[in-house]
């Protein structure tokens, strides 16, 4: 079973397919390597693809140690990864706290980066409940060590922006709530408190976002409420971002719509490849006189 090996000796689980320009995908919290099979199975035809579980998600390691599981660890393994491969710059395909990461490869490692999509990015970034947004990833970890995984893929299955994934795909909802209910406690845990209750929001990194030279894709859910105006933000500031919404789609967007998914990564992607992805042109900005 390969692993690459983390700054701090975390074994880091990874499955790759296909040759070519590389695509490295991140998963969110509730997901792991295995969700991305439908865009491994697609992409793997014309790219070197690569998934990988994060630290807390096994088959990879699960450190003990809280400590272990900030921001800075989550996008530090995704280079980690491409190290190990001998890969010195990728495609980066994020869905939420993937997202998240890719977006810290942009603002830390650019140099790294090809191109960010970023998927269903940005919850718990609103400055006016950020705190009542910590204090629930708290309990969240607390709810995991007390009643494990399989009682809270039950409690949370029918969460709002899940919903949209359960009214269109009642089996591959339940596939992956299957999936939630095998993770790892501690290391759902620990990734609640850490990375999910310790990032700083998005709103309060505008100047160095505006800097973020990266080709990006911003996709979301209109009906993932969390991630809309996030999404906003970033098209506002990312100086060569697009942006779409999924109709009546919530926040797991590569499974709920995966050919749409697959389609408009997939023209992004080459749009980059050809160098026709640029920053925004500045006569865009203009307001109209009347």
């Amino acid at each position: 079973m390969p692993h690459a090996v983390a700054r701090d000796s975390v074994r880091l689980h990874y499955e790759e397919a296909g040759s070519g320009t590389p695509i490295i995908f991140l998963h969110e919290f509730a997901a792991d390597h295995t969700n991305w099979e439908p865009q491994m199975r697609y992409f793997s035809r014309g790219h070197r693809c690569i998934a990988y579980s994060a630290r807390g998600y096994t088959p990879s390691d699960v450190p003990p140690d809280a400590g272990v599981y900030t921001y800075k660890h989550f996008y530090s393994d995704a280079l980690a990864v491409l190290d190990h491969l001998g890969i010195a710059k990728a495609h980066l395909v994020g869905l939420s706290m993937g997202s998240y990461s890719s977006l810290q490869i942009g603002l830390n490692a650019p140099e790294r980066a090809l191109s960010m999509t970023l998927a269903a990015v940005g919850s718990g970034s609103d400055l006016e409940n950020l705190d009542a947004f910590r204090a629930q990833c708290r309990a969240n970890a607390e709810q995991y060590e007390t009643i494990g995984s399989f009682e809270v893929a039950k409690l949370t299955r029918e969460a709002p922006s899940r919903i949209p994934f359960l009214l269109k795909d009642p089996r591959g909802h339940a596939d992956f709530y299957a999936a939630l209910a095998r993770h790892d406690a501690k290391g759902s845990a620990n990734t609640m408190r850490g990375f999910q209750g310790g990032r700083p929001s998005i709103y309060t990194m505008t100047d160095a976002i505006r800097k973020v030279p990266t080709p990006a894709l911003i996709l979301c859910g209109d009906e993932d409420d969390n991630c809309v105006g996030p999404s906003l933000f970033l098209k506002q500031h990312l100086p060569a971002a697009g942006l779409s919404f999924f109709p009546k789609s919530g926040h797991v967007l590569n499974l709920e719509e995966p050919a749409l998914f697959n389609g408009m990564v997939e023209r992004f992607i080459a749009l980059v490849e050809a160098g026709r992805w640029p920053v925004r042109d500045p006569r865009s900005l203009v307001k109209a006189a009347v």
